[in-house]
Parts: C-alpha cells; sequence; structure tokens
C-alpha cells in the first residue's frame, strides 16, 4: 500500500501552479490523508516549505531526484 492516499502531478508547470493544484486537491481530502505531489519547478521546494506554514498542512517529506521534486503533504 501507498504511503498517501492521493497523488498529484504538477511536473512541467510552474509556480504558482503547483501550489494553486495542490490546494485544489487537499481541499477535497479529509484531514489526516496524505496528497503526494511531484513537480519539477526548482522553486517548488520553497513554495510547499511556505503553503505548508501558512495553511497548516504538514509537509512531511521532500525530495529531489534528477530533476524531480517529490513532496509529500499532510492535510491538517
Amino acid at each position: 500500500m501507498a504511503d498517501y492516499d492521493q497523488e498529484l502531478d504538477a511536473t512541467g508547470l510552474n509556480c504558482p501552479l503547483p501550489i494553486l493544484r495542490a490546494k485544489k486537491s487537499l481541499a477535497g481530502m479529509e484531514s489526516g490523508q496524505v496528497l503526494r505531489i511531484i513537480a519539477t519547478d526548482p522553486g517548488s521546494v520553497k513554495d510547499f516549505e511556505a503553503f505548508a506554514r501558512q495553511t497548516g498542512n504538514e509537509l512531511t517529506d521532500s525530495s529531489e531526484e534528477d530533476g524531480k521534486y517529490t513532496f509529500l503533504m499532510k492535510k491538517g
């Protein structure tokens, strides 16, 4: 079983689109569920850290491999 409930592919999208899509996805999820986001915008690292602080959602994991950034965001 995957360690997340929903996945958002934001590859090829530039700021602020990955954040906006994540916000929309999280809105339809239950508290405690985890959204996995895949992005290619290097700016998304700082964006998702700020987004988590501002929204009360928890960024539980953030990693980068071959120019792809993966985030796990737990809905607050």
